[in-house]
């Protein structure tokens, strides 16, 4: 099993990273791998002998309700599967 987690950081980025090292990263990526949708597709693409990766574009950010988003992306195999959005804090916009 092969998991790739990546991270895209740019000086512009338009929301506030945390100060908390990469721990925000990780609750981000984490968030989106325990959705039991989520680990039904990696359990799949596995199984078929596909890399599951996820990555955390941090340039790709979205404002909603007040809130700040970062986009976290599941891909396999070069393909990507799926788009969320992710707090800093963990919490997934619905």
């Amino acid at each position: 099993m092969a998991v790739g987690v990546f991270a895209s950081l740019t000086a512009g980025a338009a929301c506030p990273y945390p100060d908390e090292g990469t721990m925000p990263l990780h609750r981000a990526v984490t968030r989106v791998k325990l959705l039991p949708e989520t680990e039904a597709w990696a359990d799949a693409a596995r199984k078929e002998g596909g890399i599951v990766q996820y990555a955390v574009l941090l340039e790709n950010t979205m404002r909603s309700g007040g809130r700040c988003y970062w986009t976290v992306e599941a891909r396999t195999q070069g393909s990507l599967w799926r788009r969320f959005y992710v707090t800093p804090r963990g919490s997934l916009k619905k």
